[in-house]
C-alpha cells in the first residue's frame, strides 16, 4: 500500500475532533481563565485510549513534515516554527516536551528552558535571552517557559515596578510581529491545571523517591498566589492573543489530552505551511549517469 494522502489523514484523524483545537482552545473565545475547567477535553469526542492511539499516529506525519521543513531550511528557506509552553508548576510542560517533542527528529528540534535569569541575562533587555534561543530556519523550537515569565512571576511578585512590566505587553507584541514577518510561525500554549490537581501531583512527588528531584519546596509557597497568577494569565491573553501569534488554553488535568491537543496544534501548523521538498540544485540525469559509471 502507498502512503495516505494528507486529505486521507485529515479525514481519519479528524473524525474524533468535533472542533479543531485552533477554534476550541483559542484563548480569545474561552471567557475568563478563572472560570476555565481543566478537566474538559474541548473539541475531542474520544477517550484516553483514543487519544493515546491518535498521538502515536501523528508521529509519522509530524516526522515527514518536519523533515520537509528542515530540508527547506537547508536549501535557503526562511521558515521555522516556535512552540511556546507556559503553565503553573506541575501543569505538564516537561511531559509535552517529552511526548510531543519526542515524536520529532532531534536534529531539527531546538528545546530551550527558561529559568531564573542569570546575572548576564539581567544585564540585558528581557528579550535578549529569547533572541539568542530562537529556532533557525528549518527548525522547530520549543520554549519551556519564555519571555512571558517577565509578565507572569515578575508581575505577581513585583520583581520590577509596574511601570516597567506593564510596558512589556506592547514590546512582546512588536517582537512577535517581527518574528512572524521574518518567517517563524508562533504557537503559544498555556497549560492550565486545577489547584486541587496540582496539590495531588505535588503530593505524588513527595511519595515517590524517583520524583524527589522534581519537587521544589517553593511550589507550595507559590500556591498562595494562585489567583494573582490567574489575573496575570488573563492579562497576557487579553493583550497578546493575536492572529499572528495566537494563545491556546490547554486543559491539563488529563495529561493525555494536553499532549494530544498540543500535538494536533503543531501538526495543523505544519500542514498549513504547505511544505514541499526543495528541487534538486544539480542535474539529476547527469548525476545518475556519473554514478552508474563510477567504480
Amino acid at each position: 500500500m502507498g502512503k495516505k494522502s494528507a486529505k486521507d489523514k485529515n479525514t481519519k484523524d479528524g473524525a474524533l475532533w468535533s472542533q479543531e483545537p485552533w477554534q476550541a482552545l483559542r484563548a480569545g473565545t474561552l471567557g475568563p481563565i478563572a472560570e476555565f475547567d481543566p478537566d474538559r477535553t474541548p473539541g475531542f469526542d474520544g477517550d484516553r485510549e483514543d487519544g493515546e492511539k491518535l498521538l502515536a499516529q501523528y508521529g509519522e506525519e509530524l516526522s515527514d513534515l518536519q523533515e520537509m521543513l528542515f530540508a527547506q531550511g537547508r536549501s535557503g528557506g526562511t521558515r521555522s516554527v516556535l512552540l511556546v509552553l507556559q503553565g503553573m508548576d506541575t501543569a505538564g510542560k516537561g511531559g509535552i516536551v517529552r511526548h510531543v517533542g519526542g515524536l520529532l527528529d532531534p536534529q531539527g528540534l531546538a528545546i530551550t528552558g527558561f529559568g531564573k535569569p542569570t546575572p548576564e541575562e539581567l544585564a540585558h533587555d528581557f528579550l535578549w535571552r529569547i533572541h539568542k534561543a530562537l529556532p533557525r530556519a528549518g527548525r522547530i523550537g520549543v520554549f519551556d517557559r519564555s519571555h512571558y515569565e517577565d509578565v507572569l512571576p515578575v508581575r505577581v511578585h513585583g520583581l520590577v515596578p509596574e511601570s516597567v512590566w506593564s510596558q512589556r505587553y506592547d514590546l512582546i507584541n512588536e517582537f512577535e510581529a517581527e518574528l512572524t514577518a521574518a518567517g517563524t510561525t508562533v504557537i503559544k500554549c498555556a497549560l492550565v491545571v486545577s489547584k486541587d490537581e496540582q496539590k495531588t501531583r505535588l503530593a505524588e512527588r513527595l511519595d515517590r523517591p524517583d520524583k524527589f528531584w522534581k519537587y521544589n519546596p517553593g511550589d507550595v509557597d507559590e500556591r498562595a498566589y494562585w489567583d494573582d497568577y490567574l489575573d496575570a494569565y488573563q492579562a497576557i491573553f487579553d493583550t497578546t492573543d493575536t492572529d499572528h501569534a495566537p494563545w491556546f488554553v490547554i486543559p491539563a488535568n488529563r495529561k493525555w489530552f494536553s499532549r494530544l491537543a498540543v500535538a494536533r496544534l503543531l501538526l495543523q501548523t505544519l500542514r498549513g505551511l504547505d511544505l514541499s521538498w526543495p528541487p534538486a540544485d544539480f542535474d539529476v540525469a547527469a548525476e545518475k549517469q556519473r554514478l552508474a559509471a563510477s567504480d
